[in-house]
C-alpha cells in the first residue's frame, strides 16, 4: 500500500515541522513517495500528464503543507486547479480516477490548537478553515479520510518526534 505525499512548502529548507516529517518519511521508500513540488517545479510550470500518472500509481494521496492565509500555500492550490481536470479527477467523460482513492491533508498550523477553535483567535477549527480541500475531494468521489495536524510554532525534538509517530500511526490507518 504506497502512498504519496505530495509535499508543498515555499520555504522547506527553513521549516521546521514540514521539513522533519518529510525527512522521517522519507526513511520509508517502501510504503511512501515523498513528491516535493517546490523542488520538482520551481519555475511552477507542471507536467499534467506526470502528476495524473504519479497519483494513478499510489494507493492512497496525503497533501502535506503549512496553512499559508488559512489556506495552502500557491503552488499546491496551481496543482489542484491543473491536475484535477474534468474528465480525469470528476465529470461524466472518464473523471474517475480519484473514485475511492484515499486522500488525507497533513498540515502544520504555525498556531496553538486552541487559536483553531469557536472560541480561539479565528474562530473556527482547523477542519472548518480546511473544508474547501474536503469539499473537492467530495467532489471528485474520492474517499476523504480528514487531516493530520500539527499546532504551534517552535516544536521541541521530543515534540517533533512525537507528533512523528502520530503521523505514521494516521498514515498506515488511512
Amino acid at each position: 500500500m504506497r502512498t504519496l505525499i505530495v509535499v508543498a512548502h515555499p520555504g522547506i529548507e527553513s521549516s521546521i515541522v514540514n521539513k522533519y516529517w518529510m525527512e522521517e518519511l522519507k526513511k520509508h521508500p517502501k510504503e511512501f513517495t515523498v513528491h516535493e513540488l517546490y523542488k520538482v517545479y520551481p519555475e511552477e510550470h507542471l507536467d499534467i500528464k506526470q502528476e495524473q500518472q504519479l497519483i494513478e500509481s499510489h494507493e492512497n494521496l496525503v497533501l502535506q503543507f503549512p496553512i499559508y492565509w488559512f489556506s495552502s500555500p500557491p503552488l499546491l492550490k496551481k496543482w489542484l486547479d491543473d491536475v484535477f481536470l474534468e474528465g480525469w479527477a470528476h465529470g461524466s467523460n472518464g473523471g474517475d480516477k480519484l473514485k475511492n482513492k484515499k486522500i488525507a491533508l497533513a498540515v502544520s498550523a504555525g498556531s496553538t490548537a486552541n487559536d483553531y477553535s469557536k472560541d480561539g483567535r479565528y474562530s473556527h477549527t482547523l477542519e472548518q478553515i480546511l473544508i474547501p480541500f474536503e469539499t473537492t475531494f467530495f467532489y471528485c468521489k474520492a474517499d476523504y479520510r480528514s487531516i493530520h495536524a500539527f499546532y504551534g510554532e517552535e516544536p521541541s525534538k521530543n515534540e517533533l518526534e512525537r507528533n512523528m509517530k502520530k503521523y505514521l500511526t494516521f498514515l498506515k490507518n488511512l
